[in-house]
């Protein structure tokens, strides 16, 4: 069974960064495809990048260029590196998994998720 924590929110000041971390136990296969999702208050779920052996990378395109996502396939990490963070991009991160993804920036296609952890960027 697969499990994800995920780690290295908080908060920072306009432009800053972060990289997220999501630590994956269990047997993630290659049909696997690993995504970041996040959801501010009041605002529908929405998918940030995705990436893993089954299924593309794929990013937000309001988000490509700022965020980077990468995967350490030895260590099971996932990670998401934010640039020139904004106000707006403060949320509540989720790691998330799923099998043969069709669409990778879609939160219908996982099953697994993690508690997330929260990003706040102040003006």
């Amino acid at each position: 069974q697969v499990q994800l924590v995920e780690s290295g929110g908080g908060s920072v000041q306009t432009g800053g960064s972060l990289r997220l971390a999501c630590a994956a136990s269990g047997d993630i296969d290659s049909s696997y495809c690993m995504a970041w999702f996040r959801q501010a208050p009041g605002k529908k779920r929405e998918g940030v990048a995705a990436t893993g052996s089954g299924c593309s990378t794929s990013y937000a395109d309001s988000l490509r260029g700022r965020f980077t996502i990468s995967q350490d396939k030895e260590k099971n990490i996932l990670y998401l590196q934010m640039n020139s963070l904004q106000p707006e991009d403060t949320a509540m991160y989720y790691c998330a998994a799923g099998r043969w993804v069709g669409s990778p920036i879609d939160s219908h296609e996982y099953n697994i998720w993690g508690q997330g952890t929260q990003v706040t960027v102040s003006s």
